[in-house]
């Protein structure tokens, strides 16, 4: 695993019209202080992002999917994207790069050599409308630029070569109202908000995992007893000779009997990969970057445990991070849900939004994957977590969920 103290790195998806991931955004900031740091110019600080990208491998950051990386006036006429391969990336031009002619010449240079371009929080500036024939994605604040804005934007840019990307997301009336306007791609966490209805009652085959869950974190279980609760779900057992049988385990012997896979894998593995996929199956109706982003939530706040001084909670965390967005994937009050998990009292709570070592980890967890370094920093101070630590533990976490996800 690269050294990565030095840069913290997050990544938000931008999905299309049926809520299937088509990129991430990378968000990058240089280290725990201030991103303009006194003395360090955007574009060297672009630099140390790009170098650390490389080491790290935007493809593993990404899944193989696209990724659109800002650039700053100075990075794009210096020719900084170019260090990164074309296919992929997509370079982001920031909201304040105006059209001069050094500017243009080196969009031209990077449209030469096969890179795709995004103009950023694009509006109808007449300071930037030469940029506009070089891009092949305009993202549009849909928080600040009114809804007539919108529509005129829509119908004088968008065609087939100049696709649209509504960005602040933030609900799911939000992606339905930017699907209406014309929109074709989709940035933000609309997919995580809960979309409450009360009244409804849960569908019988999620409540069927529901009672997997339950049965698989149970902490008096023992291999018996998970054997049971994996063989009540066929895919499971499946899955998870796969998972015993994959290169990230590297043993000699292909293994075919589900007892000998509980035992190599061992009890932790067992629970912990079992739930993602109960809860990947539980959320057939929602889009499925919600349980990939809930998984490695899982995984950091598991990850972060030790450094919390809390090493014998680290199963709890991995709970309290993937169970807290099932409010999301079911559509019901957390309160309700809970009530069919055999939950320990503090980690209800922390689900719930009490005020404990539990809720602290999982705070600090997501203002890190927003990107809102700030909040991220001062909540791993207030839980105890040295703030240099948390970018290695996000990077093995996006590694671990992608070998996860390999296995189903």
């Amino acid at each position: 695993m690269p050294n990565t103290t030095d840069i913290f790195v997050a990544r938000q998806p931008i999905f299309d019209d049926r809520q299937r991931v088509f990129a991430y955004e990378l968000l990058f900031r240089s280290g725990p202080e201030n991103y303009f740091t006194p003395g360090r110019s955007p574009e060297l600080q672009t630099s140390h992002v790009i170098s650390n990208g490389m080491f790290i491998g935007l493809a593993m950051l990404t899944d193989n999917k696209p990724a659109f990386v800002n650039f700053s006036r100075e990075a794009l006429i210096g020719d900084l994207p170019l260090a990164l391969p074309p296919k992929e990336i997509v370079v982001e031009v920031t909201e304040t790069v105006r059209a001069d002619e050094e500017t243009l010449e080196a969009c031209r240079r990077l449209k030469k050599a096969g890179y795709r371009l995004a103009l950023d929080r694009f509006v109808d500036d007449p300071e930037r409308a030469a940029l506009v024939p070089l891009a092949d994605y305009l993202k549009v604040d849909i928080r600040v630029v009114p809804a007539a804005t919108i529509a005129a934007l829509v119908r004088k840019y968008k065609t087939e070569h100049l696709r649209l990307i509504a960005e602040k997301v933030e609900s799911r009336d939000d992606m339905q109202a930017a699907k209406g306007q014309g929109f074709d791609y989709f940035q933000g966490y609309f997919f995580s908000r809960p979309v409450i209805v009360s009244t409804r009652t849960i569908p019988g085959f999620r409540l069927n995992y529901l009672r997997l869950l339950a049965e698989l974190n149970r902490p008096e279980t023992d291999m018996r007893r998970l054997e049971e609760v994996v063989k009540q779900e066929a895919s499971m057992t499946f899955r998870l000779l796969r998972r015993v049988n994959s290169a990230a385990f590297g043993f000699r012997l292909e293994t075919s009997s589900l007892r000998h896979a509980l035992v190599l894998l061992g009890a932790h593995e067992i629970r912990t990969c079992a739930t993602v996929w109960a809860m990947a199956d539980m959320a057939r109706d929602v889009p499925s970057e919600l349980v990939v982003a809930s998984t490695l939530r899982a995984r950091l706040c598991e990850l972060l445990a030790p450094f919390a001084q809390i090493s014998d909670r680290a199963i709890d965390l991995f709970l309290v991070g993937m169970f807290s967005s099932l409010d999301a994937i079911l559509e019901q009050p957390m309160e309700r849900i809970l009530q069919s998990l055999p939950l320990g009292g503090d980690i209800r709570d922390a689900l719930l939004g009490g005020r404990n070592q539990l809720r602290g980890v999982l705070d600090c967890v997501i203002a890190y994957e927003q990107g809102l370094w700030d909040r991220a920093s001062d909540s791993a101070l207030a839980a105890g977590i040295p703030v240099k630590e948390i970018p290695t533990c996000y990077l093995e976490a996006v590694e671990w969920t992608r070998d996860i996800f390999q296995s189903t």
